[in-house]
């Protein structure tokens, strides 16, 4: 999870830039923390959608392949 100070400076960097710019330096600061929250947004989604299973009204598991082999790979990483 990024941290609370981090995703403060985002916001800064952010309302920064459109009202009066940012400098060199603070542009590629800002890039850097965007693309760490992009990578930690991305990350607890996946782990989100690994703990899903579908189930339709009459109780049959119809959780898509695609998730179940994703889901697969990840509990047994040594089996693909």
């Amino acid at each position: 999870m990024i941290s609370k100070e981090k995703l403060n400076r985002i916001n800064q960097l952010s309302k920064k830039a459109k009202t009066e710019g940012l400098t060199k330096e603070e542009t590629i600061e800002q890039k850097k923390l965007r693309e760490e929250y992009i990578k930690n947004f991305r990350k607890q989604f996946k782990d989100t959608l690994h703990s899903v299973t579908i189930v339709d009204v009459e109780g049959n598991d119809v959780t898509p392949e695609k998730l179940r082999a994703s889901k697969q790979r990840r509990n047994n990483p040594g089996l693909h």
